[in-house]
């Protein structure tokens, strides 16, 4: 079955696949977004409770030979690849001996060509009675990580746009994603002069989503990535039910609607741009096994 965009798939740049809200059905959410449309999956991690299950879901669906120009409609599920972090609206409950954890999983890990980057990391500054110190501290370990480690980093930014461009600014890693960007014109500018792409999902969807929408017609074609963030942000066609990666493909036309493209240039240029900013998604794409 042919999704949304026709021929070339998408990739969902962010998607916490591991959550419990799909234990009863997991199997049967990745078989409809294969359907869809939706070819491969980025798990970010959120914890170190949950790096075996980001982990273990990319191995057990494998990315296996696709091409970096569009993926084939094929295989019942999409390919998965992994990130190992530590959430800021998790840090209060993580211990510091966490840090060391991960730097030692990632260590033990790098020669895994699913582990694609370091993420889900950041700061929130919208939810309250977060410790914003010790986000800030937790980031900027997890940053040196990434530098250590040559990998780009998947970023949660939460009315933190400036917070986060200064410590990016300060350690420089290679790059990564902005994930559910919501941000100004200037301040995604900054992202990008960093080496970062932006990623737009279901709340670009909603009609009064001005801003993002905004960006999403005024940023050049290099500057996307599509994602869902699955179970949560789902689009307008659902907006109290559980978002799923089947949704990709609308997301990507509606998404292609307010850039005037048809569907398959959106999946194209969103797959480019994903593969770019992920290297190592790029090479198991490729087929190549260790980076």
């Amino acid at each position: 079955m042919r999704g949304v965009v026709g021929v070339r798939m998408l990739i969902d740049t962010h998607c916490h696949l591991d959550a419990a809200e799909f234990d009863a059905d997991r199997a049967q959410v990745l078989a409809e977004a294969a359907r869809a449309g939706t070819g491969g999956i980025v798990v970010p991690a959120v914890e170190v409770g949950n790096f075996d299950a980001v982990a273990a879901l990319a191995h057990a669906h494998p990315w296996v030979g696709a091409p970096t120009t569009g993926l084939d409609a094929s295989g019942v599920a999409p390919k998965c690849v992994y990130a190992l972090g530590i959430h800021p609206m998790y840090v209060d409950r993580a211990r510091d001996e966490d840090l060391q954890v991960l730097r030692a999983r990632v260590e033990a890990s790098i020669d895994d060509p699913a582990l694609v980057a370091i993420g889900e990391i950041g700061l929130d500054h919208f939810v309250p009675g977060l410790d914003r110190a010790r986000q800030e501290r937790f980031l900027v370990e997890q940053l040196r990580i990434a530098r250590e480690f040559e990998l780009p980093v998947l970023l949660h930014v939460r009315r933190s746009q400036d917070a986060l461009l200064k410590q990016l600014r300060r350690f420089r890693p290679p790059g990564g994603i902005a994930h559910a960007f919501n941000g100004s014109l200037q301040q995604a500018h900054a992202f990008l002069e960093l080496g970062f792409v932006l990623g737009f999902g279901g709340a670009m969807t909603f009609e009064r989503a001005l801003q993002l929408r905004r960006l999403v017609v005024g940023l050049p074609a290099d500057a996307h990535v599509l994602e869902t963030d699955a179970p949560d942000i789902p689009p307008a066609w659902r907006p109290r039910e559980r978002n799923d990666p089947a949704q990709l493909p609308r997301i990507a036309s509606v998404f292609a609607g307010l850039r005037a493209l048809d569907p398959a240039t959106v999946a194209a240029q969103t797959t480019a741009n994903a593969l770019r900013v992920l290297p190592r998604l790029a090479r198991a794409a490729r087929g190549h096994g260790h980076p």
